[in-house]
């Protein structure tokens, strides 16, 4: 029998100037190129996954503040899976192994369980087809609740996004937001919804602009729809190449990191981590804020969707 990688069985994808390899973990894409130019950063297929790179994720994205919310009259206490913060990170499905369901040259769909368990008392099936088309990579990821209560729900992709080469500083950001959801410095706690007017030089990339020393980690939402409906991020390099990120209204928040880390971090502002989220950070503790956190809730038998596509610009 064959030996299985480190990131899970593989599942490479091809469709004209496109090619893609889906790694089994979490449903991860591990590499996207186009005319073999990274449209995302690769990792290796015997490889742990740096960073939560590429993985779906699901039955939440972003935090849980201290893991603990409370969703039907019960407090709820998930495994703090982010420790130095003491948080609940990115959900519960980014290291189980997606099934495939259906294979085809240019997709597949892979299916995972999230089964009911402390902290999430509730079964969830997710399947989620990646699909390349002359468009670039479109994922679909879809939830049944197969519980006899309401669930709590949202999901997200954590792809980091490369423009060209060099430090983001160089690349220019265009996102079409109008509020962004500052957090607490230390430990990421959503503080407040401002306008990105609030530090413009920061936040506000509604018209095309390099990012230059801008450090980011910070969840966006008031969102601008193209006459398609779709919102439409870029990235470009200097060269004017690039990669841009579209979803619809099923996300209406999207988390925005430009991978600063220590001296000698090979991502460390190397790429953006671009995220359409269904729903806010800490959502599942909507009741705390007084915005609309997006929260889904999936009834028993019920579904819920969400998709994204990731392309190449020029």
């Amino acid at each position: 029998m064959a030996r299985i990688p480190l990131s899970g069985v593989q599942h490479a994808l091809r469709a004209g100037d496109y090619e893609a390899v889906i790694a089994g973990v979490g449903a991860s894409l591990r590499s996207l190129t186009h005319r073999g130019r990274d449209l995302v950063v690769p990792f290796d297929a015997d490889q742990v996954r740096p960073r939560h790179s590429g993985a779906t994720l699901a039955p939440w994205p972003n935090r849980i503040v201290d893991g603990r919310y409370e969703f039907g009259g019960t407090v709820q206490q998930l495994a703090l899976t982010e420790p130095a913060r003491g948080h609940a990170l990115h959900g519960l499905a980014s290291w189980v192994e997606f099934l495939p369901v259906d294979k085809g040259a240019s997709h597949v769909t892979l299916e995972a369980v999230v089964e009911a368990q402390k902290g999430y008392p509730w079964r969830v099936v997710v399947r989620t087809t990646f699909s390349l088309t002359s468009l670039g990579l479109t994922q679909s990821v879809t939830a049944v609740n197969e519980s006899e209560d309401d669930a709590p729900w949202g999901t997200s992709a954590h792809p980091y996004l490369v423009a060209g080469v060099g430090a983001v500083d160089e690349w220019t950001l265009e996102l079409p937001a109008s509020k962004v959801l500052q957090v607490s410095g230390d430990r990421m706690i959503p503080t407040g919804l401002e306008e990105v007017t609030v530090d413009p030089d920061r936040f506000d990339f509604r018209v095309a602009r390099p990012i230059g020393a801008a450090q980011i980690d910070n969840a966006f939402t008031g969102l601008t729809s193209d006459g398609d409906g779709m919102v439409v991020a870029r990235l470009t390099g200097t060269d004017g190449r690039g990669v841009e990120m579209a979803w619809d209204g099923t996300c209406p928040w999207v988390q925005v990191y430009t991978s600063d880390g220590p001296e000698g971090d090979p991502l460390n502002r190397r790429a953006v981590a671009l995220e359409p989220m269904t729903c806010a950070p800490d959502a599942f503790n909507a009741a705390t804020y007084s915005y609309d956190t997006g929260l889904v809730v999936l009834e028993p038998g019920g579904s819920a969707g969400a998709q994204w596509r990731i392309g190449a610009i020029g």
